[in-house]
């Protein structure tokens, strides 16, 4: 667009400065225009959910409820979750060793594996050096095989990736199901997704509006038959643990040494250990030059053991169910048997469990009432 200025009325110095001003102010015009072209996009005003578990990156149950929650693009997904499978790792953290992370590809979410513990990839996820986030709105811990009811609890990884979203913070979930061996199926996993995802976006939306129960989070058990459920229910933790079967295991039969080794030990930490102080393992050489090692196959050891010889023994341990003596309708394990999907509180803190329970009774009612 052209601009024509009368000389007859103006001073011609004055006409020249006004067209320049002109001239710069369409270049300045330009320049911001090409700048907005290349400004990075606004973060997105998605419900931010991470997600982890305890049995592995490559976990099936945890690939389809990612794809499941990214379905409908309404929430944004990211994944922290072990390499290898946890899942009876309790709420262990590494600490004194450098944890490898590797990107990976979950069901299209920004998705990396950690060579640690659940604890350690929601820790890790929470703390800002991994995602450019302040926090997510929710932790969602599964979907995993196998129910975690009761005292096992303690020992799962899984359990433990959603307490420790609620140390750091923030509300969390662990889902799973109740894995039948040589009767439950894939397709049972996908069913189990379906099943929960009521419940999960029932938890988003009341996050955002601040009635989500506080100081605790949901451990939720999904029965062996998703689809046919009989609706769900707020149950207590039961007494009912498995049983902690140790095996002796012969020694011809015991696998190689790196068999045992902790799947967090990297390559750098063995050879670091291969380099210790060289005068310190030839003295322990000198020390032990003259003892002999006895490999031993029973738990007990006849006759005694001179000065010299150094005993080594090899034991298995297998986890096997516990039958439950107390079969009260309202625990987690025995509504989880009957067919309901299970919402067990579950807090930081012995006390105040009776006010938990409450709260999560009165938000469950009305979650699910479909008037909000």
């Amino acid at each position: 667009m052209a601009t024509s200025v009368k000389n007859n009325f103006i001073n011609p110095a004055l006409v020249s400065n006004l067209q320049q001003a002109l001239v710069r102010r369409k270049d300045s015009v330009q320049e911001q225009h090409q700048n907005r072209t290349h400004e990075p996009l606004r973060a997105s005003s998605k419900p931010v959910v991470l997600v982890t578990n305890g049995e592995g990156i490559d976990s099936l149950g945890l690939t389809f409820l990612v794809e499941a929650l990214l379905r409908n693009a309404l929430l944004d997904v990211y994944v922290c979750a072990p390499e290898s499978d946890r899942s009876v790792c309790g709420h262990s953290v590494t600490t004194k060793e450098t944890l490898a992370v590797c990107s990976a590809e979950v069901g299209g979410a920004n998705a990396y594996q950690v060579s640690g513990t659940p604890a350690d990839c929601v820790s890790l996820a929470l703390s800002g050096a991994l995602f450019s986030w302040s926090k997510p709105i929710l932790v969602i811990s599964g979907l995993n095989k196998g129910a975690t009811c009761g005292y096992n609890t303690l020992y799962s990884g899984a359990v433990a990736g959603a307490r420790e979203a609620l140390i750091c913070g923030v509300p969390s979930l662990c889902i799973s199901l109740n894995w039948e061996m040589n009767v439950s199926c894939e397709i049972d996993l996908k069913d189990a997704v379906t099943a929960c995802l009521p419940l999960i976006h029932a938890a988003i939306r009341d996050i955002q509006k601040g009635i989500f129960p506080k100081n605790c989070f949901l451990n939720i058990g999904i029965p062996s038959s998703p689809l046919r459920n009989k609706g769900v229910k707020v149950t207590r933790q039961s007494p009912q643990r498995s049983s902690l079967s140790w095996q002796a295991v012969s020694a011809n039969r015991n696998p190689s040494a790196g068999h045992y080794m902790s799947n967090q030990q990297s390559l750098g930490i063995m050879l670091a250990q291969l380099g210790r102080d060289a005068s310190a393992a030839a003295a322990a050489r000198r020390i032990n030059s003259n003892r002999k090692n006895v490999e031993i196959e029973s738990v007990g050891v006849s006759g005694k053991l001179n000065s010299q010889q150094t005993v080594k023994k090899y034991f298995r341990m297998e986890l096997t169910e516990k039958m439950q003596q107390n079969i009260e309708e309202d625990l987690d394990s025995t509504a989880l048997e009957e067919g309901f999907v299970t919402v067990t509180p579950l807090s930081l803190y012995a006390n105040g469990q009776i006010e938990i329970q409450s709260s999560v009774s009165n938000w469950l009612a009305i979650a699910l009432s479909g008037d909000q």
